[in-house]
């Protein structure tokens, strides 16, 4: 099997086709690499004008190599191994939005870490339980939320779901792509 494609080499690529500094871009895309990317690394602290970061559609397994990227508001790493949102948490008091979705994760402690998200796609992982779901109420800004697909909602009636996640995230205002009404 070829070698994964580094994060070295794919900001290389990137730029090429873009014409760009990647250390001067306020959004890069890196989804889709082949060989798939499979780490995150610190050279992704030179992005420090980025804005939006998608790796979404590779093979990462943690998130790693952020903590310099302070103007970071939009992550997506959808469609990925991820077991675990950990390493998030350095971009607490910035990251509005993060993409999560098509993972394996079952647990998001680390989101009660993230002062400034409004958004958080979580859909079609392995979260199981109201404990892990309650997490989602403790960031401040958090009004946007996609859970569908989980083992937790999958278990219930869809309605008795969404009037129970409602009833649980007060301050939602958007569930799995409709409006919350209450």
């Amino acid at each position: 099997m070829a070698k994964p494609t580094s994060m070295k080499d794919a900001l290389a690529r990137w730029e090429d086709r873009n014409k760009q500094e990647a250390a001067t871009a306020t959004e890069i895309g890196l989804q889709f690499q082949y060989p798939p990317l499979e780490k995150m690394d610190p050279i992704l602290n030179s992005l420090t004008e980025c804005q939006k970061l998608s790796l979404s559609s590779n093979m990462i397994e943690k998130i790693t190599g952020i903590s310099g990227m302070k103007n970071l508001r939009v992550l997506s790493l959808a469609r990925n191994n991820l077991k675990t949102i950990n390493g998030i948490e350095a971009l607490g008091e910035t990251l509005e939005e993060l993409w999560v979705s098509y993972n394996i994760i079952e647990k998001i402690k680390p989101i009660e870490s993230m002062k400034a998200l409004k958004v958080f796609y979580i859909s079609n992982n392995v979260i199981k339980e109201w404990a892990e779901f309650m997490r989602m109420a403790i960031p401040p800004n958090l009004v946007e939320i996609t859970f569908v697909g989980n083992i937790l909602n999958e278990n219930m009636d869809p309605a008795a779901f969404v009037a129970e996640a409602v009833r649980r995230l007060p301050n939602l205002k958007k569930l799995d792509g409709e409006p919350v009404i209450r």
